[in-house]
């Protein structure tokens, strides 16, 4: 996939993902989903998955995407930033100092607060590395998918210029002839 986020960065994008509007599909719809999710990726390893869980990575998930709209031009919601560093405080998030002048951030906390931690600390990591602005949520409120913007100026709006991207255009063109129609 040409628009696949490099590195961790990808894993939210793929947590992002995991819900999809045109068409509404859900990959996450139960306790048990979101445990098999998280654990085909290594965030969770066998723990207990709950109702209370699902509700919370879903949450996660839904302020993680209107961050990445923000990434895309929307104004960021404080509300959502809040609930990143609930999660990381729940996630047990903590720096790790290394040698060579390094320091890494890891979550300390088990179980599914921990599994969304670590979704955190990809998160941290890309924004310390300069590319979670790369991650977008694509302005076709339609579809709202989370795509890598690799253009050189970081201009990409759309996950797809050749599908939401003609849409946009053609809603435009389409708004503009009846603009003038109505002249």
């Amino acid at each position: 996939m040409a628009n696949r986020a490099p590195g961790s960065l990808g894993l939210v994008q793929d947590f992002v993902n995991t819900r999809a509007f045109d068409p509404d599909q859900e990959q996450i719809p139960t306790a048990e989903a979101l445990g098999v999710w998280l654990g085909e990726r290594g965030l969770l390893h066998g723990e207990p998955v709950g109702e209370a869980d699902r509700l919370a990575a879903v949450e996660l998930r839904e302020a993680l995407r209107r961050l990445l709209l923000a990434n895309n031009g929307t104004a960021p919601d404080p509300a959502d930033l809040a609930l990143l560093n609930r999660v990381a405080e729940d996630g047990g998030l903590r720096p790790r100092f290394l040698a060579g002048g390094h320091v890494a951030v890891e979550a300390g906390a088990p179980g599914v607060p921990g599994a969304l931690g670590r979704l955190l600390v990809a998160v941290s990591d890309a924004m310390s590395a300069g590319t979670w602005s790369r991650l977008k949520a694509c302005a076709d409120h339609g579809c709202l998918w989370a795509f890598y913007d690799r253009s050189r100026n970081r201009s990409g709006h759309w996950c797809s210029m050749e599908v939401c991207g003609n849409r946009a255009k053609a809603r435009q063109f389409r708004s503009r002839r009846r603009s003038s129609a109505g002249a």
